[in-house]
């Protein structure tokens, strides 16, 4: 059971959480029922992204036995047959799809469209420049839009753009990261990293901190007379601020997922914006 439960790769659920945004920027957190059907979707979200993780490691089995970390995956390094991996990633997902379809067939679709997309990318996508990190930003927007859909709540183009500029510049950190661990490597590295530099990846990211950083400041600046949600603008600041220290000081950033639950001051920051927000949204909207 151990292979199996590490091959979920419970971990990266965290990259789940997204899926409360929606219901808690729009002050549904008082209601038991939204959150309710927001914590279903998101294990249902998890287990459809664990399903890709197992297609992704049987399709990369050989170059992941050649990487210092991933060698050590279940499938990779022997521990998980290959044909158990198969027929437990098909259980996973028809449990989820099924799940899903009771909540709302539009959730149900979005599973799909997630599903389908990221199968490109295990075959194809992760291979071209650019794109590879587009299309790993297009599952956080899909985890947010899954948040307001099955809560019922309407999805705005702010919304839309924060998920999608934060979602870029975690992508892009995370090739950096690659990129200088495995410090050119092309035995071990991916094969798209050839396509990078880290001047070009550290130009990117610049490019994406500022547009993020701006977009969630208008977003906040227009939310209503007061703007009280101006006054969480320093927790976002602080936290892509810390984010890029782990990257460029403590060479980090490779794992969203690990910075989160590993540095106390991302996890506190973020705990605090979450606060920040439900306060304001119940006491002072």
């Amino acid at each position: 059971m151990k292979p199996l439960l590490l091959q979920l790769r419970p971990r990266q659920w965290t990259k789940c959480l997204l899926v409360f945004a929606a219901p808690v920027f729009a002050e549904k957190f008082h209601d038991p029922v939204a959150i309710g059907k927001a914590v279903i979707a998101f294990f249902c979200f998890a287990l459809t992204a664990s399903t890709v993780y197992i297609v992704n490691d049987i399709m990369d089995v050989e170059k992941d036995r050649l990487h210092p970390e991933k060698s050590k995956r279940p499938i990779a390094s022997g521990a998980l047959r290959i044909r158990t991996a198969i027929l437990f990633g098909i259980f996973l997902l028809i449990f989820s799809l099924s799940i899903s379809y009771f909540i709302t067939p539009l959730f149900s679709g979005i599973l799909i469209t997630y599903l389908i997309v990221n199968l490109f990318y295990c075959a194809w996508l992760k291979h071209v420049v650019i794109i590879d990190v587009m299309v790993i930003a297009s599952g956080f927007v899909l985890r947010g839009i899954s948040g307001a859909v099955v809560v019922g709540v309407g999805i705005t183009s702010w919304f839309i753009l924060c998920t999608m500029l934060l979602a870029l510049f975690l992508a892009l950190s995370k090739r950096r990261h690659e990129f200088e661990r495995l410090n050119g490597d092309k035995e071990k590295q991916r094969k798209v990293l050839e396509h990078y530099s880290i001047a070009f990846l550290d130009q990117l990211i610049s490019i994406v901190t500022s547009a993020t950083i701006m977009t969630y400041s208008l977003y906040t600046a227009n939310t209503g007379p007061n703007a009280y949600m101006m006054w969480t603008i320093p927790f976002v600041i602080y936290g892509i601020f810390r984010y890029l220290y782990l990257v460029h000081m403590k060479q980090g950033g490779g794992s969203p997922e690990k910075s989160l639950l590993e540095d106390k001051h991302i996890l506190l920051t973020v705990i605090l914006f979450t606060l920040s927000v439900m306060g304001i949204k119940t006491y002072l909207w």
